[in-house]
């Protein structure tokens, strides 16, 4: 038979288990919020860079110490779907005059950056959907910056330049 203290001693273990369930869920949650995150990243936009299924760490801190640059590879909500993340790179900065046509169009367009956006487009410029499509994304929409390659192992470590000079030229 059970006796009141056996029930006690049991709920007290249960409070106590969910207590510090949610204590390391909340430590979690701040962690992935605040400091970073693995990322799974799919597409062929970022391609040669980032190709389907590496796996990359995207720190959280620079997109609120507002210390994203031009050349940065960015993890953000889509414009146009918000329920989908994009990993493009940083090709103009608010202010900043970005080229809009195509590398191949004969006759150049360009636009004006507005306050609180940036320019993004993928490496593999002819297979991807980026600002060019959708215009400018607010900051807001930024959720990390990558930093680093984990997998595959060969290729791991930091991701900076653009293989095709895109950010290096002025159009």
């Amino acid at each position: 038979m059970f006796s009141f203290d056996m029930i006690r001693r049991a709920v007290g273990k249960t409070l106590g288990f969910v207590g510090y369930t949610i204590q390391y869920g909340c430590i979690a949650h701040c962690a992935f919020e605040y400091i970073g995150e693995l990322v799974t990243c799919s597409g062929p936009s970022m391609q040669p860079t980032i190709t389907n299924y590496d796996v990359v760490f995207s720190e959280r801190l620079s997109r609120h110490f507002y210390r994203i640059e031009k050349g940065d590879i960015v993890i953000a909500k889509s414009p146009s779907d918000p329920k989908m993340n994009i990993c493009k790179r940083v090709i103009g900065l608010e202010g900043d005059k970005v080229c809009t046509s195509s590398p191949s169009d004969i006759f150049k367009t360009h636009t004006y950056v507005p306050k609180g956006h940036v320019w993004l487009e993928g490496d593999n410029l002819k297979n991807s959907t980026d600002s060019r499509s959708y215009g400018p994304v607010p900051y807001a929409l930024i959720r990390g910056r990558v930093c680093f390659k984990l997998w595959p192992l060969e290729k791991c470590g930091s991701l900076q330049e653009s293989p095709n000079g895109r950010i290096l030229r002025d159009d």
